[in-house]
């Protein structure tokens, strides 16, 4: 039980030259970028109902909606983009898919209903809707329009808060995490839909948040070495705040490795998009905002802070 726990075998004090590796980042997150533009382009994202339209039926069941059977049964169909949610006390569920191979029209849904009526004994149709690629437009702009109003809201925030040149450079960041983050939905052909539009929030909100840490250590270290070359002041910031980093981001992705690991599961979209939203929100904190700073420069001319007397009760 000598090294228990075990993040006593984690230094205490790093010296990474962070600053150094920026030009060699910057050049993969260009070709990353590319990558990921091409690969929307080529491929396109792989839509769900939500964004393209498709079919929704509620099905009961006499006892608990075997969800996991209805996905595979879907599988076996040939169903496209097939989605099995539980509703109410268990014996309810929505299914939701885009098309059936080999069926087309009204013949998809009837073909669907059949032989999930053949395969789970006691099954029936309750309800049955299709959403129309109008109302799928109106969900993709609203949720293009939900990214946009919280890139705006969080640049103000950051621009008040510390400079302006902070708030360039966390925008940068947090759009260079979104592109890679829709590039991997792209790549990995994983199912979009409004479950990964509050996913990408999501990262949006948790890449904003390791800015705003990164931004308030190194304005306090902007304080105490006034002469200091900002490129050092960068790496003492970074290098300080390492292990809460390590620490912060290791936790978030063991919490969400349970469904990352079951592609199977109904939370896999969002689980995965998150994962991979963390690891670039936490390298574009340090290889994207940082280093527009240093290019931008800062300004030094706010007062050091006062320390503050405590009175001591009598």
């Amino acid at each position: 039980m000598k090294f228990w726990p075990l993040i006593r075998l984690v230094p205490r004090a790093t010296h990474f030259n962070f600053v150094g590796l920026a030009p060699f980042a910057a050049i993969l997150s260009a070709l990353l970028i590319v990558g990921s533009c091409a690969s929307v382009v080529v491929q396109k994202v792989n839509f769900g109902v939500d964004f393209v339209g498709g079919t929704t039926m509620t099905v009961t069941t006499p006892g608990p909606a075997p969800l996991a059977q209805i996905r595979a049964d879907l599988a076996a169909m040939g169903v496209g983009g097939g989605e099995v949610q539980g509703v109410g006390n268990g014996n309810v569920a929505n299914v939701r898919f885009k098309d059936v191979k080999g069926q087309t029209g009204e013949a998809g849904p009837a073909f669907v209903a059949q032989q999930l009526a053949a395969k789970i004994p006691g099954l029936k149709v309750t309800g049955q809707s299709f959403v129309g690629g109008t109302v799928s437009n109106e969900l993709l702009i609203g949720g293009l329009k939900a990214l946009g109003a919280a890139l705006g809201l969080m640049l103000i925030y950051i621009w008040f808060r510390f400079q302006l040149q902070f708030g360039l450079g966390a925008i940068l960041a947090v759009l260079h995490d979104v592109v890679l983050t829709v590039g991997f939905l792209s790549v990995t052909r994983i199912e979009v839909s409004m479950t990964s539009i509050a996913a990408l929030l999501t990262v949006i909100g948790y890449s904003m948040n390791e800015k705003v840490i990164s931004f308030d250590r190194l304005r306090e270290n902007l304080r105490k070495y006034k002469t200091t070359p900002l490129a050092e002041v960068i790496n003492l910031s970074e290098n300080e705040r390492l292990s809460r980093t390590v620490i912060t981001g290791t936790t978030a992705l063991l919490a969400l490795s349970g469904s990352i690991f079951n592609p199977a599961s109904a939370l896999f979209s969002l689980t995965a998009t998150m994962a991979f939203g963390i690891l670039v929100g936490t390298y574009s904190s340090i290889y994207v905002a940082l280093p527009v700073i240093l290019l931008w420069g800062v300004s030094r001319d706010e007062e050091e802070a006062q320390p503050v007397k405590l009175q001591q009760r009598r």
